[in-house]
């Protein structure tokens, strides 16, 4: 059974870095972040639905349902798009360290889908998370644009992860990534039909280590990470599981420093505001724990 725990626990920090890893593969694609996004989305749908074939899962819901699982594919859809567009803008640092800012937003988000009172506790933090939002602004107004673009993505992170919390007390994971994803892949092609994206000067002009990149961004950080979450879920609590992944940002910094140190080197107020946003990320984990505990 110990063997059982170490293994789950390890695959979940494998899992933390492959979320790390996903800005690095941003920046390393050289296509702009909606065609990037599109791609990544149609390969995750294709392995999900071979997967749903080989495991003989069941997809089959209702048009009501099928409609708050394309909402929420379009949220994940911008949340993607607004997270690669703060690499563009910026670098990985900065569009990681803003994607902390999420917890902030969930305090308010929480309350309005799940029906239950704020927190206030959870609003101090979240005021903590904007003093070091503001440290790293004003020491990196270079990146307003990039700084901009990653609370946007947190924002739509954090709707998107409360409503999938909602979505999992009906259906499985693979249901609801493979309805999502479709959903995302529309969403994107009307919106790069609109605003008269060229497909073939934009989207299908990549380099050969374009498509490696996003093989692995669109099969192993996306299809086979959000299968194997929920697998994992089923062997560690929750709690853990977030508070693990509260490092995906300090995880990814690291990565970027040493794979792209030319783009990565912050100045020291950068650091210090991206601890303050870190600490108390993990912080509300840990008071979040401590009052389930109490309930029980």
């Amino acid at each position: 059974m110990p063997n059982v725990k170490l293994k789950n626990h390890l695959h979940l920090h494998f899992l933390v870095f492959i979320a790390g890893f996903t800005g690095i593969l941003g920046e390393l694609i050289t296509i702009k972040a909606i065609p990037l996004v599109w791609i990544r989305m149609i390969i995750a749908t294709i392995i999900i639905f071979i997967y749903i074939i080989f495991s003989k899962t069941k997809i089959k819901i209702t048009p009501k349902k099928l409609i708050k699982l394309s909402f929420a594919g379009v949220i994940i859809a911008l949340h993607w798009i607004t997270f690669f567009g703060s690499i563009d803008a910026s670098n990985v640092s900065i569009a990681l360290t803003m994607f902390s800012t999420g917890a902030f937003f969930a305090s308010f988000l929480e309350p309005l889908i799940y029906k239950r009172k704020i927190i206030w506790q959870e609003i101090l933090l979240g005021l903590i998370v904007v003093i070091g939002v503001l440290i790293i602004t004003q020491s990196e107004i270079k990146y307003l644009t990039g700084i901009v673009l990653g609370i946007f993505s947190a924002f739509f992170a954090s709707m998107f992860a409360v409503l999938n919390g909602k979505f999992l007390e009906q259906h499985s994971a693979t249901t609801i990534s493979f309805y999502e994803f479709i959903s995302g892949v529309v969403f994107i092609s009307i919106f790069m039909f609109i605003i008269g994206i060229d497909f073939e000067k934009e989207v299908f002009v990549v380099t050969r280590m374009d498509m490696i990149y996003l093989f692995i961004l669109g099969s192993v950080c996306t299809a086979y990470a959000f299968i194997a979450a929920v697998k994992v879920m089923r062997h560690i609590s929750p709690y853990t599981v977030v508070l693990t992944f509260n490092l995906e940002p300090i995880y990814g910094i690291i990565l970027a420093i040493l794979i792209i140190p030319e783009k990565e080197k912050m100045s020291f107020p950068f650091y210090f505001g991206a601890a303050i946003i870190i600490t108390a990320v993990i912080l509300n984990g840990i008071f979040k724990n401590s009052r389930k505990l109490k309930r029980k």
